[in-house]
């Protein structure tokens, strides 16, 4: 299954998860005198699906999309949720994750303390262009923007919902940051002396290819969360408690 495209494993998950939960299901009157509610099997199939995705090491954020699937189905139907309200979720979350599928990056949210810890890397007194490579809702250069005048500042979001999000808030702002629909992967990194990244850590062997084989001798690369484990970064910089919580930075 690990050839297998994720959103192909997360359907075998449930499907072997369901299975497993009907077995259970059965045999209960053998060991137990009442049968099992729904609500109960649900959980069971829940946790049993979530389990599969632990041991197959999925992304962290797919076992606790496992396990609330089938319950919050359940709980849905008995709420009596118009019809109408599926089609805009999943409307909804087409537009704020796109082809988080096929890429494996879903939408990670940075905070100020990564903000702020960037900005002592950048060049201070002379010209740069800053690229923020899955830019989200802008966060990154419009905190940095006003700090760097001197920098030139960008921002590329595949998703349709995060883009236009940023660029409204661009407008509002009057901000001079550019924000791209285009897929990293298709961007010439070569333009560029800074490039952030807080992606995934299923993308970042490829990221620091196209990274290494593009960006200009002297350049900077910037990854939050996510290192490389081929390379040793120049700068490390603890945020918080725990690896997630950590900036890396190469000189390239």
């Amino acid at each position: 299954m690990k050839r297998l495209p994720i959103s192909l494993q997360s359907l075998i998950i449930q499907g072997v998860a369901l299975c497993l939960a009907s077995i259970l299901n059965y045999s209960a009157p053998i060991y137990f005198s009442q049968q099992p509610a729904w609500w109960q099997l649900a959980l069971v199939q829940g946790g049993i699906a979530a389990l599969l995705s632990y041991l197959h090491q999925q992304p962290t954020w797919w076992p606790p999309l496992h396990f609330i699937f089938l319950p919050a189905i359940l709980l849905a139907q008995q709420a009596s949720v118009p019809t109408w309200f599926y089609l805009a979720a999943f409307l909804t979350l087409v537009l704020f994750y796109w082809s988080t599928f096929r890429t494996r990056v879903p939408l990670y949210l940075s905070d100020s303390k990564a903000w702020q810890a960037v900005a002592p890397l950048l060049p201070q007194t002379q010209s740069f262009r800053f690229i923020d490579v899955g830019s989200g809702l802008g966060d990154v250069p419009f905190y940095l923007e006003p700090r760097f005048p001197e920098g030139h500042f960008y921002g590329t979001e595949i998703a349709p919902a995060p883009w236009l999000i940023s660029r409204i808030r661009a407008w509002s702002r009057r901000s001079q940051v550019t924000f791209m629909r285009r897929d990293y992967t298709a961007i010439d990194l070569a333009g560029f002396d800074v490039v952030f990244a807080f992606l995934s850590p299923a993308v970042m062997p490829a990221l620091w290819e196209q990274a290494r084989v593009q960006m200009q001798k002297g350049s900077l690369f910037i990854s939050l969360s996510f290192g490389v484990q081929s390379q040793q970064p120049d700068h490390e910089i603890s945020l918080a408690e725990g690896a997630r919580h950590t900036l890396y930075a190469w000189r390239m």
